[in-house]
């Protein structure tokens, strides 16, 4: 089934899109053989202003990702302190100029795709005693304008973080190539993690959410669906 299409002119309604998206993940677990709990949502607000946020954080939703640090501290302190057991992932790449500000704010960090990173990560979580997961993310289609840590890199970069610098690695993220199946990078993501010990595998979007519960993913990361089309930008 496609996810609904992104609306644009008047706002969503941001409470049904949440629960329609919820039934379809549930869905696509039963479809195979899954337990419906075993997928989280993690409804992305990248873009999206605190009155579009509230509907989903009032109707019980506490997953939320953003992809911009800076972005976020703008909105998510205010909303944390209201809704205190939000859980917030970084979904979109991370400097190393950022990761103080990153690991103050967020729970989880989902792009750690290099060793320079997961070094500073590491000490700033041990600095501040902050409790922080963290996910690899790998270029699955070796696209050389995308992060990611290259597939046969990945085995190092988890044994780097898990067993060398004590980060706790929950699992593996990917963004397929847009042309491609998406299916078959699902699936290579899962290979990977199998043979690495992890449970964790963030991947599906708005688009493809469908297929990577199918495939396995415990974490899926939707954002239009349900908060509808990201805002034009400003004209200068």
């Amino acid at each position: 089934m496609a996810a609904p299409a992104p609306q644009t002119g008047a706002a969503p309604d941001v409470a049904a899109n949440l629960a329609t998206v919820r039934a379809r993940i549930d869905e696509a677990a039963r479809g195979a053989g899954r337990e419906e709990a075993a997928v989280v949502l993690v409804a992305v607000t990248k873009v999206h202003g605190p009155e579009r946020i509230k509907p989903a954080l009032v109707a019980g939703h506490q997953v939320f990702g953003e992809n911009r640090v800076q972005e976020a501290h703008g909105k998510w302190p205010a909303l944390k302190e209201r809704y205190a057991d939000v859980e917030l992932h970084l979904i979109g790449p991370l400097q190393t100029n950022k990761v103080k500000e990153a690991v103050a704010l967020f729970d989880v960090i989902e792009t750690v795709d290099r060793e320079k990173l997961a070094r500073v990560l590491a000490r700033e979580a041990e600095r501040t005693g902050r409790r922080l997961r963290v996910y690899v993310q790998v270029n699955t289609g070796e696209e050389a304008q995308k992060a990611g840590v290259a597939p046969d890199e990945t085995d190092a970069l988890v044994e780097l973080c898990r067993d060398e610098l004590g980060l706790e690695v929950a699992g593996l993220m990917c963004i397929p190539p847009v042309e491609d199946e998406a299916g078959l990078h699902f699936a290579l993501l899962g290979e990977i993690a199998a043979r690495n010990g992890l449970a964790g595998l963030s991947m599906g979007m708005s688009g493809d959410y469908e297929i990577a519960v199918a495939t396995g993913a415990t974490s899926v990361r939707v954002g239009s669906a349900i908060f509808g089309a990201r805002p034009a930008p400003q004209a200068a």
